[in-house]
């Protein structure tokens, strides 16, 4: 048996933020357990969208630390990480009007740089888009967009540089537990790793791999489908766009083209992480067809490109688990339904200090926000000002 002070169940974004902020807090004698390769799970499937436009005030201080670490992320990382700081726009509908202006004040509170923003501006900065239904938008300069796989790799290069061991191919099957402490895991080729802390940074997978421990994480896993469309015009250099009226978000592509997602998340479907489509059905691609058109009129020569799914691991209130638990040493992060990547440097510095303190260290951060028990209690996490059709988002 081989042993570490700290076992990390999971190579993707989470896991490896995970490890490398342990090492940034000096813990360095450090697992990472990862099945596959790094990044090789759903952190590859993410949309990469950069910004920090939550209703959810801890939320929105998480993407702010993110925001702060992907500005640094050479000088830090000393690579490229994708990050394109293109700017993020949120337009709501009139009904949503207030609920977006006490949204972004309670953004400002916890140091997000953002404003309300003239819709002739974003006429400016997206000259095809229609505006004429909405009826506020709110502008961050520093948000955009990054590339998850390429940040994961860039966590875990630095954390293998300060001393972290990095495992690929590396099954873990199960937990070992002793007297309602967490001793270690097991791994498929029957090899152990004993430990004082395990951290469970598994996804879509984490309900089925905790359930033989009494540990219930409701997690829903849901396939989200991505849809790549060569616009047809010259757009220039657009921001990123989450548009609450017709429910999708536009970010550009590097090559010019234009990545859209949904936002509509009032029927979901269920999924097999294991066993999905990976790509959009017709129905999604037509439905996609039909609001781009509505939002877009001018692209009449827009050509679709290319499309892929991949899953979300969503828990009862869209926000993340990251939790000690019932079992002395174990600590869970996971159920971030879709919102893992832009927070990703906070939260593996939320888990080491658990790990290292048991509290967090950033006041804005509360870790009672993210404990598992909220969902027992009936205390779920969800904005002061949602906005209608479109709440689970923010």
């Amino acid at each position: 048996m081989t042993s570490a002070d700290v076992v990390i169940v999971g190579g993707g974004i989470e896991g490896a933020a995970a490890a490398w902020a342990l090492s940034q807090r000096g813990v360095t004698n450090v697992v990472v357990a990862e099945r596959n390769t790094v990044g090789a799970g759903m952190t590859g499937k993410s949309s990469g969208i950069v910004r920090c436009h939550y209703g959810v005030s801890s939320l929105a201080a998480m993407a702010t630390v993110g925001l702060e670490v992907f500005e640094k992320a050479e000088e830090i990382f000393g690579t490229d990480i994708g990050f394109r700081q293109t700017g993020y726009i949120v337009g709501v509908g009139g009904e949503d009007t207030d609920s977006l202006r006490s949204s972004l004040a309670a953004q400002r509170a916890v140091g997000v740089q953002t404003e309300e923003i003239d819709p002739a501006e974003v006429a400016r900065l997206w000259p095809y888009a229609d505006l004429t239904p909405f009826g506020a938008f709110a502008w961050e300069a520093r948000g955009g967009y990054g590339d998850a796989y390429r940040t994961a790799q860039a966590f875990a290069g630095s954390a293998r540089a300060a001393g972290v061991k990095i495992r690929q191919g590396a099954n873990v099957t199960g937990l070992l537990v002793g007297r309602d402490r967490v001793t270690g895991v097991r791994l498929a080729d029957g090899t152990e790793i004993a430990a004082g802390t395990v951290v469970v940074a598994t996804g879509v997978w984490t309900s089925p791999f905790l359930a033989p421990y009494d540990i219930d994480v409701p997690i829903r896993v849901v396939r989200e489908q991505i849809v790549t469309i060569a616009p047809g015009v010259e757009i220039g250099d657009v921001p990123v766009l989450s548009d609450l009226v017709s429910l999708q978000y536009i970010r550009p592509e590097p090559g010019g083209e234009l990545l859209f997602g949904n936002s509509d998340l009032s029927d979901i479907e269920d999924a097999d992480p294991d066993d999905y489509l990976n790509r959009a059905t017709e129905a999604f691609v037509e439905n996609t067809v039909e609001r781009v058109g509505a939002r877009f009129p001018d692209f009449t020569r827009a050509a679709i490109t290319g499309s892929y799914a991949g899953c979300y691991d969503v828990t009862p209130d869209w926000n993340p688990v990251i939790s000690t638990t019932g079992v002395d040493g174990l600590v869970i992060a996971a159920g971030f339904s879709g919102h893992g990547f832009k927070i990703a440097p906070a939260v593996g510095r939320l888990i080491a200090d658990l790990v290292v303190d048991g509290r967090s260290a950033d006041p804005r951060i509360p870790e009672t926000d993210f404990r598992l028990s909220r969902f027992a209690e009936g205390d779920l996490l969800t904005s002061p000002y949602p906005y209608r059709g479109a709440g689970q988002m923010r």
